[in-house]
């Protein structure tokens, strides 16, 4: 994985279950891309942050219109 100013990459450590959850969304997502994964969720909390601090809420709406807060 790159670095924030891409200067080199950087190491990051997993516990078992944070590799389990890796290793399923990669099956789910049917990708061999760990890092591909790790950099869609990490946005997605970005995106949470980012709502967050204008004053909003990030949701998520299922098929039958209930919505769920995305809670970070």
């Amino acid at each position: 994985m790159s670095d924030a100013l891409g200067k080199g990459l950087v190491t990051v450590e997993l516990n078992h279950t944070l590799a389990e959850l890796l290793a399923r969304l990669c099956v789910e997502l049917e990708t061999d891309d760990p890092v591909g994964v790790m950099s869609r969720a990490l946005g997605l909390l970005d995106l949470v942050q980012h709502t967050k601090r204008q004053g909003g809420r990030l949701c998520f709406q299922n098929s039958r219109g209930e919505l769920a807060d995305v809670v970070a």
